[in-house]
């Protein structure tokens, strides 16, 4: 598996698992494990964008920089929250752009390179085309916002659970064309790749270099668990994105529940070492 030496080197910290310890917990662990590059999940209370201020950022900057970390990617909580691009209530749809705009103004701040998007949900008693039209012309404005702002952004299909719209290739693919900007790449989820029947191939084969981001992560196939709690095919994918020649950053999205949220830092642990298994690098 040709994989290159850098393989653990491209794997980012994440706080997705630390809602419920601080955010100085998250980036100790993080240079325990000796991460150098982080993904930030923007949820309370460590990132809650709408209501960060330059005190803030001035104090996160610190506190990366203390412990030699940077930041790859922001990804703010969405869906979940009362924050949907493709919402048919107007004022919450714009609420929701002006809230990305914001996050890609903090990553040209933190100068991270990547803002990571999805294309929200419509209502399930809607047609699905009214719901997606506006979840094209929502991802449109805070695309090009981002790129005036010289930040990237990636879109991930969501599992039908959670979304109605971008739910596989397919529907990343018509939702790019219908996006039409450059600026907007991929980010290949292992898990919603599983639940739509998918391969890492096949994302190489519909989007090539798009392909700038991955969650790699295990499942049941659904599930953000870590590598070993679940069934999906580590080695495999690993040796498909060395095949499609992916080169980026891969986060290891383990959601904050169960034991997982009590110490998150034995499941990073045990995926690094799954990693670093399955590749025949030192973790």
């Amino acid at each position: 598996m040709n994989v290159g030496p850098d393989i653990l080197e491209r794997i980012t910290g994440s706080n997705f698992a630390y809602q419920h310890l601080s955010f100085e917990r998250f980036l100790d662990d993080m240079a325990v494990l000796g991460r150098q590059r982080v993904e930030l999940w923007g949820v309370a209370p460590h990132l809650h964008i709408p209501a960060l201020g330059l005190g803030d950022l001035r104090r996160i900057r610190r506190q990366l920089n203390e412990r030699g970390l940077s930041v790859e990617c922001l990804t703010p909580e969405q869906v979940a929250y009362p924050v949907n691009l493709a919402s048919g209530t107007g004022w919450l749809r714009e609420q929701s752009i002006r809230m990305f705009r914001k996050a890609a103004d903090i990553c040209a701040d933190l100068e991270a390179p990547l803002l990571f998007l999805t294309a929200g949900r419509g209502l399930e008693d809607e047609p699905v085309q009214e719901a997606w039209g506006r979840a094209a012309e929502s991802l449109a404005a805070v695309v090009d916002y981002a790129a005036s702002q010289g930040v990237g952004c990636v879109l991930e299909p969501l599992q039908r659970t959670e979304s109605n719209l971008v739910n596989d290739i397919a529907g990343l693919q018509k939702m790019l064309t219908d996006v039409g900007s450059a600026n907007l790449g991929v980010a290949l989820d292992t898990v919603a790749m599983a639940v739509a029947g998918e391969s890492v191939q096949d994302y190489g084969a519909a989007f090539g270099e798009r392909v700038r981001h991955v969650h790699l992560i295990d499942g049941a196939p659904a599930g953000h668990l870590a590598w070993g709690d679940g069934e999906l095919p580590l080695r495999r994918y690993l040796a498909g994105l060395a095949d499609i020649g992916y080169s980026g950053f891969m986060t290891f999205e383990l959601f904050g529940d169960g034991s997982y949220a009590l110490d998150p830092l034995p499941a990073l642990r045990q995926c690094l070492d799954a990693v670093g298994a399955a590749t025949g690098s030192a973790a």
